[in-house]
């Protein structure tokens, strides 16, 4: 015999909730299952094909759910689809790096001088020399600076240089995203600050005060390389100009209240880091002067080495904070060690491509980048879900995804809920994507991916000018409530 679910349970199943989502990046409802007696069916529960219709939401819908232990897919739709990942692409960019070059791998960050050095002077010039670093910081070349004095430096006789060869330089990961956006910046073998320069305002008796700097946990060094003014306007917001030595902004006066901050994207990296560097390399009595482009890697010794933190605690940043500039960097890395300095992101992302579908069997995957971000990425929901099933049994990925919350009917976060879900989102504008392992009641543990996307809607986006276009969000908002009906679906067929 067969329970019947309440009217309210049928609703919240089939609509989704009627609950306002408290938070982004997580499904927004709870359909927590209800405990079963002896004799219920298996099969009970509103259909999967209920409850997207019941989703309200517009473009297409694809999921696979697959059982861990035996591999087989339990449940799909659109089996056939591919459609854009958005961020659970930097999964497979986690496995890939970690296939190739392991959870131990750590960049390496050199100031190498090319010539002698002979009673505190270095015969030659100094280079700062990037290795692919994403998470090198202020506080980083602050001690690479002190420690450049412990080795007796006092001055050079030639230049200093900065060298971001050993990844391709990409004035931005997507161009077709605005160009003040932070989460899009330029790419290259030498960063700082995850690119990104930190620009502030006040309002005073004259007017405002602006300052633009790397700042840090420990430090705040005002920066020329990006500077900024204030325009008399309302509208654009922000506009930037290439001035050749630097990222020229401005602002909208009438945009900008009474004060605030925010991230801005560096387009030029390796000056920034430069800059900086000789800024603290100053402040130790080194004179270095503006840092000048190194053509080539530079041949001498290396003088200083900063190290980063191994590779599965950047991956598991990355995944957990979702950054696109550590995905680019980890990915072309991972490319250059495989088969060579690829000549574009692009390359390095086919490269990623032709990997995923002979390593991971994601034979129809099409990416564009290492992100995400680039909306021409295409992926299958089925694929996804069997590879989550492959890569379980050693235990790759799952350690690194973050735990996703799930909520309770007024949607707040339900700590005590019974579904544990590990994954990994992805949301762009009329875009979203979960993809990760759920616990189910009785232990057994599923593998699944949901992607959802209004392509035609997002081609509509003036993305120029529009950072919240009309309907994204509530759009997002109902995919997530989708999300989360679905994997509650599963764990009360599929549960114990």
């Amino acid at each position: 015999m067969t329970k019947a679910f309440s009217r309210r349970f049928i609703i919240a199943a089939g609509l989704g909730g009627l609950a306002t989502a408290a938070g982004a990046g997580a499904p927004a409802v709870s359909l927590r299952p209800r405990l079963r007696p002896a004799g219920f069916a298996v099969n009970s529960g509103p259909s999967a094909a209920r409850i997207v219709a019941g989703s309200n939401l517009s473009g297409r819908i694809a999921f696979a759910v697959a059982d861990t232990g035996t591999g087989e897919i339990l449940e799909s739709r659109g089996a056939a689809t591919t459609l854009p990942p958005a961020s659970v692409t930097k999964a497979v960019t986690a496995l890939y790096a970690l296939d190739v070059l392991g959870p131990e791998f750590r960049f390496e960050t050199r100031l190498v001088a090319t010539g002698p050095l002979k009673d505190g002077r270095i015969e030659g010039d100094l280079v700062l020399a990037g290795g692919g670093d994403p998470t090198l910081d202020t506080n980083a070349l602050a001690d690479m600076a002190s420690r450049l004095k412990a080795a007796g430096v006092r001055e050079i006789t030639g230049n200093f240089r900065v060298w971001g060869g050993a990844l391709p330089f990409s004035r931005a990961i997507d161009t077709s995203q605005p160009e003040h956006v932070g989460y899009n910046p330029a790419l290259s073998g030498l960063s700082l600050n995850y690119n990104r320069v930190y620009f502030e305002w006040k309002r005073g008796s004259g007017g405002y005060s602006v300052s633009m700097d790397a700042r840090s946990s420990r430090y705040r060094p005002e920066v020329q390389v990006a500077r900024m003014k204030v325009s008399d306007r309302r509208s654009p917001v922000y506009s930037y100009f290439d001035k050749g030595d630097h990222d020229s902004w401005t602002v909208a006066r009438g945009a900008l209240g009474n004060g605030g901050a925010r991230w801005l994207p560096v387009r030029k990296p390796a000056a920034y880091a430069g800059e900086v560097f000789a800024t603290f390399a100053r402040s130790h009595g080194i004179e270095l002067g503006k840092a000048k482009t190194a053509g080539k890697a530079p041949a001498g010794k290396a003088l200083v080495v900063h190290r980063s933190d191994p590779l599965r605690r950047i991956l598991r940043g990355m995944l957990k904070y979702s950054n696109n500039m550590t995905a680019e960097l980890v990915g072309m890395a991972a490319t250059a060690a495989r088969q060579g300095r690829p000549g574009s992101l692009r390359a390095s992302a086919r490269a990623m491509s032709r990997w995923s579908g002979e390593a991971l069997g994601l034979g129809s995957a099409q990416l564009v980048d290492h992100s995400g971000l680039g909306d021409a990425s295409r992926l299958n929901s089925a694929e996804i879900a069997r590879m989550l099933v492959r890569v379980h049994a050693d235990n790759r990925l799952e350690p690194l995804l973050k735990p996703i919350p799930l909520r309770d009917e007024n949607g707040r976060i339900d700590k005590g809920h019974p579904v544990k879900v590990a994954a990994k989102t992805g949301t762009l504008y009329f875009v979203s994507a979960l993809a990760g392992y759920a616990t189910v009641p009785g232990g057994r543990q599923l593998a699944f991916a949901i992607l959802t996307a209004d392509t035609d809607r997002r081609a509509r986006i003036n993305r120029a000018i529009q950072e919240r276009p009309p309907g994204a969000r509530s759009w997002n908002i109902r995919s997530k409530r989708l999300q989360q009906a679905l994997i509650e679906r599963w764990s009360t067929v599929y549960g114990s």
